[in-house]
């Protein structure tokens, strides 16, 4: 599905969060949203989602969901959320129970969403018995299992150490190029970002207004740590960097 952002803008009381953002994703493509602390990234990624309702301005979703689509936008978070008394099977299917899908028909689900993500040895495992990164596959796996036309992502690899981070990016990526899902990833990495994403969102220090939309036109099989690779890198860390600096200092004296 394509998600239009038209004038968006949102504040918490006084505090204007977002200031006129205007985005289109197109059906099919990664979009990364970075910027410094406090930019309203996160706001954003929730009135895409419908849990937050815009001050002003609109999201408008167009296309259709597939078929087997049961839950049309999914969220995945940085923490895992997982459910510790439910096997990894059980957290999986958390996103489909309600549905009506027959029994075996859950089964097999389940069963493909594991497959696919690499999960089927672990499925009668429990969270406590699994790693931070393969509980976050978890993670993933469960809003898969619900086949969803727009995968949002809220710093989901944030918490994992950077060994972890690196094969889950893997992971990712593999993913998408199978399952080509629409999806707005909101991080602080620019590494995660280039690697990940086909454009850059750039969003400036509160208020948060679109400062620049950046095309990452590298080659994903060449996208690690080549020239300009780094170029890219350094463009955005310019674009960001001054202000980064200020909302850091902004937020340590808070």
């Amino acid at each position: 599905m394509e998600i239009r952002i038209e004038g968006v803008s949102h504040h918490y009381g006084d505090l204007v969060a977002l200031e006129d953002i205007n985005l289109t994703i197109r059906e099919g493509e990664i979009v990364a949203l970075v910027g410094p602390s406090g930019c309203g990234k996160s706001t954003l990624l929730n009135i895409i989602g419908g849990l937050l309702m815009p001050a002003s301005g609109k999201v408008l979703l167009s296309g259709h969901p597939g078929p087997d689509c049961i839950n049309p936008l999914t969220y995945v978070f940085q923490d895992f959320a997982l459910l510790p008394w439910r096997t990894v099977a059980g957290n999986v299917s958390l996103g489909l129970e309600g549905h009506p899908l027959s029994r075996s028909e859950r089964k097999d689900r389940i069963m493909d969403t594991l497959v696919r993500t690499g999960l089927d040895a672990f499925a009668g495992l429990y969270p406590k018995q699994l790693s931070g990164g393969m509980q976050q596959r978890v993670g993933i796996a469960r809003a898969l299992a619900v086949r969803p036309a727009v995968l949002l992502l809220d710093e989901p690899l944030s918490a994992l150490d950077a060994q972890t981070r690196d094969l889950l990016l893997e992971d990712f990526e593999n993913l998408w190029l199978k399952e080509q899902t629409t999806a707005v990833y909101v991080t602080h990495n620019l590494n995660e970002a280039i690697r990940l994403s086909d454009r850059v969102a750039v969003l400036s220090r509160r208020p948060g207004t679109l400062r620049e939309v950046v095309d990452v036109t590298v080659p994903r099989q060449e996208r690690s740590g080549n020239a300009a690779t780094l170029q890219l890198h350094d463009r955005l860390w310019q674009l960001i960097r001054e202000e980064a600096a200020m909302a850091d200092r902004e937020v340590s004296h808070v």
